[in-house]
């Protein structure tokens, strides 16, 4: 017990502070966030470049990515319980940027999907190991803190993304956008290489053998809170990639916001920044659960109200009630998603690599697929993506509910 005390206060002092870890492990999130939504103002460029003509076959560009970042997380996981956070890490970073740069010289539609799953596949370790870094460091309310902040972070990117590949494209064509990504995934590559040391603890470490994956995945799979909590991320999530995949149509052919579209998609971002600041204020006084479940029934109910609302108006709605009603439902989301992931990693410190990895496929894979059949159902009206709102937040309080047992707001001990 001394020598694993001794082990973590060496690990804690080898470990950049807290803002410099927040900022690093937000910049490795950010690649994603970047991957995603940097290319938003110009996906009917990349189509029409590459012979596609509809709009909604222009979102699989998004879809394949996030399909391929999804799946990888299955094996970083093991992989990373195994061999560290570190290496792994840095392997990711390589993959995302050879994708990258070869995004920016294909020929073809086909092959674009193709080399944007590749670059998923290297994304995949910027989330699974970012969770499991911060896992491996703090605990409890301290780690939905530092989640939050991190959160905060990440959510500014959304904000600053679609403004930066419309900026690029002013200077060029849609290929330097790409180009732009590479370079974001090098320097996030030399920061980790210089700045960050190998966080798992060595008793922690795994065999990757498949008895010893089967064992991790098995004490995730069988534990009910992290389990359930896991899945109502997983809903909550593909609201946010429905969101994504219909943004564009949304604020573009029905509101008429045309170069605009990036500050309206900057706005959502910018409120669920500020919820997860608030968050990170409140979560060591308030603790996880109380938080996270009263937003969780305030995200239902408010998607709810906004359903009614926009089926009086049958699907289009006067923009500024959208998108006042759009702000309230997604304030609270900063108030659910760093405390469920949270939540889900508490009783799985000792296979954090295994954890972070099937939460994260959850919470990107399935939701991408669910996602994508919000963006898909775009019929010229916002009906669908409220909808899906809606179904997704009342599946994610029911697993709620089942995580607890029917209890809510009770927090099961001090820390939590």
């Amino acid at each position: 017990m001394t020598e694993t005390l001794q082990t973590s206060t060496a690990i804690a002092r080898k470990a950049p502070g807290k803002w410099e870890l927040v900022a690093m492990m937000a910049g490795l999130m950010a690649l994603n966030a970047l991957a995603i939504d940097i290319m938003l103002p110009g996906l009917k460029e990349i189509g029409a470049s590459l012979g596609v003509t509809s709009d909604n076959e222009h979102q699989f560009i998004i879809t394949s990515y996030v399909l391929g970042f999804g799946i990888a997380q299955l094996a970083y996981g093991p992989i990373a319980d195994r061999f560290g956070r570190k290496k792994p890490l840095l392997v990711g970073l390589v993959i995302y940027f050879i994708g990258a740069v070869l995004c920016a010289f294909v020929p073809s539609f086909t092959l674009m999907l193709l080399v944007r799953f590749c670059q998923g596949l290297g994304a995949a370790a910027t989330r699974v190991i970012s969770v499991a870094v911060v896992r491996d460091l703090h605990g409890g309310r301290a780690m939905a803190e530092i989640m939050s902040l991190i959160m905060m972070v990440f959510m500014l990117i959304p904000i600053l993304a679609p403004s930066i590949g419309q900026t690029i494209m002013l200077f060029g064509d849609w290929h330097l956008v790409f180009v732009f990504l590479a370079l974001a995934a090098f320097g996030n590559f030399m920061w980790i290489t210089f700045r960050l040391p190998e966080t798992q603890h060595p008793e922690d470490v795994v065999e990757l053998t498949p008895k010893a994956v089967v064992h991790s995945a098995k004490t995730v799979l069988t534990n009910r809170v992290a389990l359930f909590y896991t899945l109502g991320t997983t809903f909550i999530m593909a609201c946010i990639f429905g969101f994504v995949n219909s943004a564009q149509q949304v604020y573009v052919e029905i509101y008429g916001l045309g170069t605009l579209f990036p500050v309206a998609f900057a706005g959502i971002g910018i409120v669920m920044a500020a919820s997860s600041l608030i968050n990170s204020r409140i979560v060591g006084k308030i603790g996880m659960r109380r938080l996270s479940h009263g937003a969780m029934i305030g995200f239902t109910v408010t998607n709810g109200l906004w359903l009614v609302i926009d089926l009086i108006y049958a699907g289009a709605m006067p923009f500024w009630l959208f998108y006042a009603l759009f702000m309230l439902a997604w304030f609270q989301f900063g108030w659910i998603g760093p405390n469920f992931n949270a939540l889900a990693m508490e009783p799985l410190g000792h296979v954090a690599g295994a954890a972070s990895s099937i939460l994260g496929f959850a919470s990107t894979a399935f939701s991408a697929l669910l996602g994508a059949a919000i963006g898909y159902a775009y019929n010229g009206t916002t009906t669908p993506m409220i909808a899906g709102f809606f179904v997704f937040a009342a599946v994610a309080l029911g697993f709620t509910l089942i995580a607890e047992k029917g209890k809510l707001f009770q927090p099961h001990n001090p820390e939590i």
